[in-house]
């Protein structure tokens, strides 16, 4: 290390010790399950020697929330120390019976946490009756303590939710501690039920308007029903599928109603272990070139594939979501990477393929994962839209393409040094009609993925340079007589990384790294005369820096800038913040937007095997 840089690193150290940080607070009610009028009682989390623990949060948007006062409940309150291997931890689940409202315009789960000591990083979800609510990801504890809130709008669930039954909700958080990892997090989990805005009619009458109201076409946008597609409890695990290597195939079997007229599977991923951090992974002729033992190997592309009755369906092609211990424990701090704290979903339209589904016979889901390595972790809920007007609906396959996936990679290393271009293009179309009470509505659905990964290894491997993005486009065209909707989405997933260790001597080394992650996503939806549109951008830049003796890290640095920016036809959101190791050195939030501008993601597509993305809308 250059010696002019470690008073810097000092200074800064010393620096983010010393400052303070406000806590959040958690809700402190006991009695589980317990239906509050109002937001739970708060109150300030424990501090060590009159120092509050640090907050960590992931940079996103605000919940659209109504005016109104919610009913909260407290399902769960619950200490995750030796959890790994023992059946999740569960609470019962009934729908709120003394509210002032029946009905709601928005539900929100809250997950709240605090934890002390050293731990390493740990996935989370939360099921309830089976259906995943809710993945995420631990925060990295200190001694003083961390604390954070994640909040998540769970009103697609509506139907689950306002279910008459009681029903079981499971956490599972997969933790181990022993004398180095002695972190337990201490875990509340709640519900906020919040009542639609009355909207006045005349200067004497007011009504209530129901958030999922019946149509006369049947476009509705929460589902009637929701099947879970995982494991059943009881089990000593999470309910979620192990998929360990590119040939291992989890199944489950369903059934559906026979009035059913559209249905979306909703897929949850996590990769844990070899695949962590796929787009990284190493071509297989180098390690075995290099005689390589203990790196991941398979190449930087990764592809999971869901299949019906045998048949592919669609595919996912997820978010690579870099979790606290990752790289290096330094670049993180408070700020946590895109996507830790709520883990996206990715919808596939099951609509097309109805008609096969119809006969109140047992299906098969089956998941499976190219080029995988252990383990990924992947299950899904099927939402199911019901013709109240009909006993039995039916329907056909039009047509289905799949384009073979093509994938390309281009070689040319000598020894450990070396350039790695990896190319991957995939579509599918599916088209089917279901008829029903509304009429016959045809539907179409079509994914088209390209993905890029450069990769180069230098410095006889002692360094490594990836640059990959992932541009996927989703369109669903549904129609029933003179009456359409459209929904249209472009995402972009963009991962950079520049790692290098260097061995100074005594069994002691360096390691920098600079990491950009980055998600966009444009959407439409198009209902007859009617249309939406949003706009997210959300790019991460990273730098870190840590000293290792006989591979063990004990001490380091880590700085970030983020800029997040969102707009809707309703809202506009804009937080531009900045930080060194655990100390925020610049933080700007607002609602205002300035006209819409071009998109640093939209560049139009080059020649050099960067598949970039275009205007599309």
């Amino acid at each position: 290390m250059d010696s002019t840089f470690l008073p810097f690193i000092i200074l800064l150290l010393l620096l983010s010790f010393s400052i303070i940080s406000a806590a959040n607070s958690i809700p402190k009610a006991l009695i589980f399950g317990q239906h509050l009028t109002s937001e739970p009682t708060t109150t300030t989390t424990t501090t060590t020697n009159g120092i509050p623990p640090t907050t960590c949060f992931e940079v996103t948007k605000p919940i659209q929330l109504p005016n109104t006062k919610p009913c909260s409940t407290l399902l769960l309150q619950h200490d995750f120390g030796n959890s790994y291997g023992i059946p999740p931890a569960s609470a019962q689940y009934t729908r709120p019976s003394n509210c002032p409202s029946n009905d709601f315009a928005k539900i929100v789960l809250e997950w709240n946490v605090t934890c002390k000591g050293r731990q390493l990083d740990r996935i989370i979800g939360i099921w309830l009756s089976g259906v995943e609510l809710f993945r995420s990801c631990t925060a990295q504890p200190r001694a003083r303590g961390i604390f954070w809130t994640v909040k998540k709008d769970i009103t697609r669930y509506y139907s689950l939710l306002m279910s008459n039954q009681t029903q079981t909700l499971a956490v599972y958080l997969g933790n181990k501690v022993d004398s180095n990892t002695n972190g337990v997090y201490h875990v509340n989990v709640s519900i906020h039920y919040y009542p639609p805005e009355k909207k006045t009619k005349t200067n004497t009458e007011t009504t209530t308007l129901h958030v999922n109201s019946d149509q006369d076409d049947g476009y509705k946008e929460w589902a009637d029903l929701i099947i879970p597609i995982s494991q059943n409890l009881p089990l000593n695990d999470a309910l979620w599928f192990k998929i360990y290597n590119l040939n291992d195939v989890k199944t489950k079997q369903f059934a559906i109603p026979p009035n059913a007229y559209r249905a979306v599977l909703e897929v949850y991923v996590s990769v844990d272990e070899a695949d962590e951090l796929w787009p990284k992974n190493l071509p297989n002729d180098y390690i075995s070139s290099n005689n390589i033992t203990g790196q991941p190997g398979n190449g930087p592309f990764r592809e999971v594939i869901v299949s019906l009755d045998g048949k592919i369906v669609g595919v996912v092609w997820p978010l690579t979501v870099v979790f606290t211990k990752s790289i290096n424990p330094y670049l993180w701090g408070q700020i946590m990477a895109i996507g830790s704290f709520d883990l996206p979903s990715y919808d596939i339209e099951i609509t097309p393929f109805l008609g096969s589904l119809l006969n109140g016979k047992l299906h098969d889901f089956a998941f499976s994962v190219t080029n995988g390595l252990n383990v990924w972790l992947i299950d899904a809920n099927l939402h199911v839209w019901l013709d109240a007007k009909s006993e039995k609906t039916k329907g056909m396959l039009l047509n289905q393409t799949i384009s073979p996936l093509h994938e390309s990679l281009k070689s040319n290393f000598k020894g450990f040094n070396g350039t790695f271009v990896t190319s991957v293009q995939r579509s599918i179309k599916s088209s089917g009609w279901v008829e029903t009470s509304f009429g016959k509505i045809v539907t179409e659905s079509t994914q088209d993925f390209n993905l890029s990964n450069i990769m180069v290894m230098g410095n006889e491997g002692r360094s490594q340079t990836v640059n990959q993005t992932i541009e996927f486009i989703d369109i669903v065209d549904s129609k029933i007589a003179s009456s359409f909707h459209n929904t249209k989405s472009l995402k972009s997933f963009y991962f950079y990384l520049y790692s290098e260790r260097v061995d100074n001597g005594d069994r002691n080394q360096e390691e920098v790294e600079n990491v950009t992650l980055g998600f966009n996503e444009k959407k439409i939806d198009n209902f007859g005369s009617k249309s939406s549109s949003s706009v997210l951008e959300n790019l991460k830049n990273i730098q870190g820096s840590m000293i290792l003796k006989d591979n063990v890290a004990f001490t380091g640095i880590g700085s970030s800038q983020q800029n997040y920016s969102y707009s809707d036809d309703k809202l506009c959101y804009f937080r531009n913040i900045s930080r060194v190791t655990f100390t925020i050195i610049y933080d700007k939030e607002g609602d205002t937007c300035s006209k819409p501008k071009k998109s640093r993601f939209d560049f139009q597509r080059v020649k050099n095997g960067i598949f970039l993305l275009e205007e599309l809308f």
